[in-house]
């Protein structure tokens, strides 16, 4: 695993699932979390950081989340926080990443949706800069706020419009939030020709994933690991290329899967289906990258041609355009030829 690690280390890749405030490596956190100390229960300390991103189960990782989204309070919290991230990404060798990112959480908490948009769009274009890494959004709906977030989402898509903004997606708890109701809203992002990527099936069964792709004309499923208890789903997904997001340590820590032994990922592979790999939120879940392409290689057991293929399988899900994922793809082959 020594020379696997080195090969993964180095391997250029695309990141499809990664959410804007779970990204936030502990030095970040902590330091918003002194910014406002007295006022969150998030420590200051990053030391004590790994305790408190200990999950009981999903739910009380929702609340953790929250808490860390309290702490971005205004356009310099968002411009420091994204840079961050893509600063953390590009070390990994990320070329490329699509972030989930809520804007009604932070619209909602004062900042207002044209400052957090250029935030963002400021910070992306200095990381590309800076880094040499392509950033683009997933704006999602925080599925717990229900109907009244999704409007504002959708309204600040289609209003604001940031120019990195390619999908819409749907986060948060998926148990008490049908993916149905969400439909009027995806229409319309679809209509703009935002391309379709709600969370499904991850602390729900298959069902949500139908409604997914049936309701919300989902392009790519965040998550999905439940369709390998639907043998009729697993065909569909095969057959019509619809790719998976796969975060296979996320799974455990969120309880959704109870151990890395037991997770679907070989199933989904072995079923046909187009599986992506991704970190989810990396410092949450003590993981980064890199290290869920060693979780995959050893839930595959493959060696470096396969986990090349799993890079080029990321690249050709995502929404960059033609030209951008062929640059990307012939600097793997070149990578990995050379290896």
């Amino acid at each position: 695993m020594t020379d696997l690690s080195a090969f993964i280390a180095e391997l250029p890749k695309v990141e499809l699932h990664v959410h804007h405030v779970g990204s936030a490596s502990p030095r970040i956190v902590a330091e918003l979390a002194a910014r406002h100390e007295g006022r969150s229960p998030v420590p200051a300390d990053p030391d004590a950081l790994a305790d408190y991103f200990a999950f009981r189960d999903f739910a009380h990782f929702i609340e953790v989340y929250l808490s860390v989204v309290d702490l971005v309070r205004d356009p310099d919290d968002v411009w420091l926080l994204t840079h961050e991230v893509a600063r953390e990404l590009a070390r990994q060798q990320v070329r490329y990443a699509e972030l989930t990112v809520t804007p009604y959480s932070h619209v909602r908490r004062g900042i207002p949706a044209p400052a957090f948009c250029e935030a963002i769009e400021d910070a992306r274009r200095r990381a590309e800069a800076d880094f040499g890494i392509a950033l683009r959004w997933c704006f999602d709906i925080p599925g717990e706020a229900g109907l009244p977030a999704a409007e504002e989402t959708l309204r600040i898509s289609l209003d604001e419009r940031p120019d990195g903004l390619v999908a819409f997606g749907l986060g948060g708890p998926e148990i008490g939030v049908p993916r149905p109701q969400f439909k009027p809203y995806f229409d319309q992002a679809r209509a703009a020709g935002l391309r379709s990527v709600p969370h499904a099936g991850e602390t729900t069964g298959p069902e949500t994933i139908w409604d997914a792709l049936r309701e919300l004309g989902a392009e790519r499923i965040g998550h999905g690991i439940s369709a390998a208890q639907d043998p009729e789903l697993l065909a569909h997904l095969a057959e019509r290329r619809i790719p998976l997001e796969v975060c296979p340590t996320s799974n455990v820590r969120t309880r959704a899967v109870a151990r890395i032994e037991e997770h679907p990922l070989r199933r989904l592979v072995d079923a046909g289906v187009r599986v992506t790999v991704n970190s989810d939120d990396p410092p949450m879940f003590g993981t980064t990258l890199n290290d869920e392409y060693a979780v995959a290689a050893r839930l595959l057991d493959a060696g470096p041609e396969q986990l090349a293929a799993l890079a080029r399988e990321a690249v050709s899900a995502s929404f960059l355009d033609p030209a951008g994922q062929a640059r990307i793809i012939a600097e793997i082959d070149a990578y990995a030829a050379s290896r």
